[in-house]
C-alpha cells in the first residue's frame, strides 16, 4: 500500500463540500465551488458559461440548482483525490442512499487508474463514506421542450466522424476549454464552457501530495446535460467507440476510459432519467463500433487528416501538435496507415512512427505484450494487430517489420458489421449501419 495514501488519510479526515454559488453577472454565468480539506486547504474551482448560447427561457431554477450542484460531486472528485480522506461531508446539498452507492462506485471506478498507479489497493466500500448534511432541491414540474443535438468536440477523428454522419441534422457543438484545433473541427460557432481548476490544488501536486488521473468525460457528461438544458437540445450525441469498453489493465476491471465506456453511459442515462425528470437522451452515436470501423470512416474524410488532434502530451502546447513519441500517437499512426498510405500518414505526423525504435516499448503494449496496455484512450488489442496485419503487406519498417518476425498473429474483423450493446436510437442506428455497410 502506498505509504502517502495511509499518511495523508490519517492526517486529513474529510474534504467537504460546503457550497456551490451561481452569478449571472454580464455576458457570464459563473459558477462557483467550494471544497475543503480542514487543516490543508480551500479549493475555489470554477465553471464560466457564455450567456449567448442560453436559448431556454423557459428555465426551472431549482432544476439548474440541482444540475450545477451534481456536477459539483464530479469536480470534488480532482480534489478529493490528493488526500483521499475516508470523509466526504456533503453540506452544498442531498443524496438519497441510491445516489450514494453510484457515486461510490463512480469514485471508484473512476479512480482506478489513479488506484493502480499510486499503488493504492482498497476496495469500494472501503474508500470512502459520504456524510450528508444539506436539503434536498425540490424541482416540481418542469415544462421542457427540446429538439436537436448536442456534440461534444474534443479535437479527434471520432467526433469528426460523429459530426459528418449527422450533417443535415440541427447540430450545436459543445467544448470545454477550446483550443483552436478543436474549433477548427467543431461547426464553427460552438457552446464553449471554461472550466477553471484552483491553483491550490496544482501547488499541492508539485508538494508531492497525491495525483494522478480522473474521469474527465463524466465532467463532460454533467457539464453537457446542463448545457443541453440552457439550449433546449433533446440528445446528448457523444463519440465514445466501444472499443472504449476493453480494460486497460489487462484481467482485471481498471479503466483508463472508464467513463467513456457503455457502463457508465448506461448509468449516467439512468441516473439523469430518474433525478432530473427530463426529456434529454445521453447516448454515443459510435458505441455499436470498433475503433478501426471509425477509423476507416474517418480515412476517407481528407479534409480534417492536416487539422485532428488525439496527442495528450502535444495538447499542452499552444498550436495543440503531434509529439510522435507518446503510445498515442503511435496508436493513431498505425489505425490510419491501416487505410492509407505511409506517405499520407508521415504527412500527417511528420516522422514515420513505424520507424522509432525508442517507441518499441508502447508498441508492444499496443500489441498486448506488457501487464497492462497505455493508459491512453486507445483502441483494443485485436484491433491493433488487425490494422499490423495490413500494414506489414506495404511497410516494412522497424516496428513492422518486429510484428512480421516475433508477433504476428492472424485477426479477422468484419469491418460491415454492428458489434457493441449500446443506446442509439433507431434512426441514428440506421445511420450508422448505412455507413459502414460497404466497409472492406
Amino acid at each position: 500500500m502506498n505509504e502517502k495514501f495511509n499518511e495523508f488519510r490519517s492526517n486529513y479526515k474529510k474534504i467537504i463540500y460546503e457550497k456551490y454559488e451561481i452569478e449571472d453577472i454580464g455576458d457570464t454565468l459563473t459558477i462557483s465551488y467550494t471544497f475543503e480539506i480542514p487543516n490543508l486547504v480551500t479549493f475555489n474551482p470554477k465553471i464560466l458559461i457564455n450567456k449567448s448560447e442560453i436559448t431556454n427561457k423557459n428555465l426551472n431554477k431549482n432544476l439548474i440548482n440541482l444540475i450545477v450542484f451534481k456536477i459539483g460531486l464530479i469536480e470534488l472528485i480532482s480534489y478529493y483525490k490528493c488526500v483521499c480522506p475516508k470523509e466526504i461531508v456533503i453540506k452544498a446539498g442531498y443524496l438519497d442512499s441510491d445516489e450514494i452507492k453510484w457515486y461510490k462506485k463512480l469514485f471508484y471506478n473512476g479512480l482506478g487508474e489513479f488506484f493502480y498507479v499510486n499503488k493504492i489497493d482498497i476496495t469500494e466500500d472501503d474508500l470512502c463514506d459520504f456524510i450528508i448534511e444539506g436539503e434536498k432541491i425540490e424541482i416540481g414540474n418542469v415544462d421542457y421542450y427540446s429538439s436537436g443535438n448536442l456534440i461534444p468536440i474534443g479535437g479527434g477523428k471520432d467526433s469528426i466522424v460523429t459530426l459528418e454522419l449527422l450533417k443535415g441534422y440541427d447540430n450545436k457543438c459543445f467544448i470545454i476549454n477550446p483550443k483552436s484545433v478543436q474549433i477548427n473541427c467543431s461547426d464553427g460557432n460552438p457552446f464553449i464552457v471554461k472550466r477553471i481548476i484552483d491553483k491550490n490544488l496544482l501547488e499541492l501536486n508539485k508538494l508531492g501530495y497525491l495525483n494522478g488521473h480522473t474521469p474527465f468525460s463524466a465532467i463532460v457528461a454533467f457539464v453537457s446535460y446542463l448545457m443541453a438544458y440552457l439550449s433546449n437540445k433533446k440528445n446528448i450525441v457523444l463519440s465514445n467507440e466501444g472499443s472504449a469498453n476493453e480494460p486497460t489493465v489487462l484481467g482485471t476491471n481498471i479503466n483508463h476510459q472508464y467513463s467513456k465506456t457503455y457502463e457508465f453511459e448506461r448509468d449516467f442515462y439512468n441516473y439523469t432519467k430518474k433525478y432530473f425528470q427530463i426529456d434529454i437522451n445521453y447516448f454515443s452515436l459510435l458505441r455499436p463500433l470498433k475503433e478501426i470501423q471509425i477509423v476507416y470512416l474517418f480515412s476517407k474524410l481528407s479534409n480534417y487528416h492536416k487539422i485532428f488532434r488525439s496527442c495528450n502530451v502535444g495538447s499542452k502546447e499552444e498550436n495543440w501538435i503531434w509529439c510522435g513519441n507518446c503510445p498515442k500517437c503511435l496508436f493513431v499512426y498505425i489505425m490510419l496507415e491501416a487505410f492509407l498510405s505511409q506517405k499520407e500518414v508521415i504527412d500527417i505526423f511528420n516522422s514515420n512512427l513505424l520507424d522509432n525504435k525508442k517507441l518499441e516499448k508502447y508498441f508492444l503494449q499496443l500489441i498486448g505484450q506488457g501487464e497492462t496496455k497505455p493508459f491512453e484512450c486507445i483502441g483494443t488489442i485485436e484491433e491493433v494487430k488487425y490494422a499490423m496485419n495490413k500494414i506489414i503487406k506495404k511497410d516494412d519498417s522497424f516496428l513492422s517489420s518486429l510484428y512480421k518476425q516475433k508477433y504476428y498473429e492472424d485477426v479477422s474483423i468484419d469491418l460491415t458489421k454492428i458489434y457493441y450493446e449500446n443506446n442509439v436510437p433507431i434512426e441514428y442506428l440506421n445511420i450508422i449501419k448505412e455507413a459502414i455497410k460497404d466497409e472492406r
